[in-house]
């Protein structure tokens, strides 16, 4: 349905303006006309999804600060109107307009946020209405902002762990390129008529050939680019990335600890806050990012429903570690699920920044050294003819 945004006065002769959906612009002043107000002016916005979204920044701003202002005592209605106050001058705005004028209207937080799915994912969604049926939306916001929090860290570390050592890869496939198509080219008269050491003919056949088929590998690489853009984005194709990437060894415990922290991270706090076990395994699946760890998590829940403990359904979930399987009994016995999983993410967090700064530490070496070594055989290439070191290596 599509939405408007209005100006208008209210009897008292206020400033009033606010969001509200109708089938089409006549709808839309009539609905507002039986609320006694005076229209001044009614605009159609862009859809919902893209007009009223909150990056994740934003949606952790206002997640921490409705946890502390209700924390502070503050009603509800209160809050959000408070919020909405701080954003006025901000493009997601109407957002939260629109959540004070329906929850004004008596809808209850659940079902307002339901319309903003772009927003608010499935887990924050199922948190929020388990708080309103326990009464406790002040711990809940508080958890949901640790949660953001936490997976917002995890992806700048990833992104900050690959983002250097991608320049350099970048770097040296540059000086690679301007190398062969540029540099030695323009070198080759020189060594015309001469005999070549094999470090050089090596440098120059490899400089000529690429020279001769550069459409070739202009192709191949657009091929290549298309090619990966497609696996990543159709089902199987990710099913087979993620195979791949989980016989890679060290890139095989980087994706798995990373996809075990933000499952473990939401089971514990979904389990924590009231949500039955096949629920929160449902709603944490969402949030893995890996296909076959999906799939082993959907297979432990139809094992579920036919009796079966948990850990008892992911024993033969593949590449599974054998500590969450034992915490795993443990805490079934205990009856600390919860707890047990806050554990796991704490663990497994630590390990994923370990091998972070390991990989980080190794790659910025390595590539240094590959581009040097690089950069060095083509200047030895050069420098053999035009020293004749050849002549001494020949005797």
């Amino acid at each position: 349905m599509p939405l408007f945004r209005y100006k208008a006065l209210t009897p008292a002769g206020k400033a009033a303006k606010g969001v509200i959906d109708a089938d089409s612009l006549l709808v839309a002043k009539e609905r507002l006309r039986k609320q006694q107000i005076l229209i001044t002016e009614v605009t159609l916005l862009k859809s919902k999804e893209d007009a009223l979204h909150l990056p994740p920044p934003l949606l952790l701003s206002f997640t921490r600060e409705l946890a502390q202002l209700l924390k502070a005592g503050l009603p509800l209605y209160e809050s959000l109107l408070t919020i909405e106050e701080k954003y006025r001058r901000h493009k997601a705005h109407p957002l939260f307009l629109d959540l004070c004028d329906h929850l004004k209207e008596g809808s209850s937080l659940s079902t307002v946020l339901r319309r903003y799915s772009s927003t608010f994912d499935r887990i924050y969604l199922a948190m929020v209405s388990v708080a309103e049926q326990s009464g406790n939306l002040a711990h809940v916001f508080q958890e949901l902002s640790e949660l953001l929090l936490r997976q917002q860290k995890l992806k700048k570390q990833l992104s900050s762990a690959l983002i250097y050592p991608s320049f350099l890869a970048l770097f040296c496939g540059l000086i690679t390129c301007g190398l062969l198509f540029f540099i030695i080219p323009s070198m080759r008269e020189l060594f015309e008529g001469r005999s070549l050491h094999p470090i050089t003919q090596l440098v120059l056949g490899i400089s000529g050939w690429a020279t001769t088929h550069v459409t070739h590998l202009l192709t191949l690489l657009a091929i290549a680019c298309c090619s990966g853009i497609y696996l990543m984005r159709s089902p199987q194709g990710k099913i087979w990335l993620s195979q791949l990437s989980l016989k890679t060894p060290y890139v095989k415990t980087l994706l798995l600890h990373s996809a075990l922290v933000r499952f473990f991270r939401s089971l514990s706090m979904l389990l924590t806050g009231g949500v039955p076990l096949l629920e929160a395994l449902t709603l944490s699946r969402t949030v893995v990012k890996s296909p076959l760890l999906e799939n082993a998590i959907a297979g432990a829940e139809k094992r579920i429903v036919q009796g079966e403990r948990l850990s008892c359904a992911l024993k033969d979930a593949p590449h599974l570690p054998p500590l969450v399987l034992r915490m795993l009994s443990l805490a079934e016995e205990t009856g600390q699920m919860g707890e047990a999983f806050h554990n796991l993410a704490v663990i497994y967090e630590e390990e994923l920044e370990k091998h972070l700064a390991q990989l980080t530490t190794f790659l910025q070496p390595a590539l240094l050294i590959l581009l040097g070594a690089i950069v060095g055989l083509v200047v030895l290439s050069i420098l053999l003819p035009l020293t004749d070191v050849g002549s001494f290596i020949n005797q």
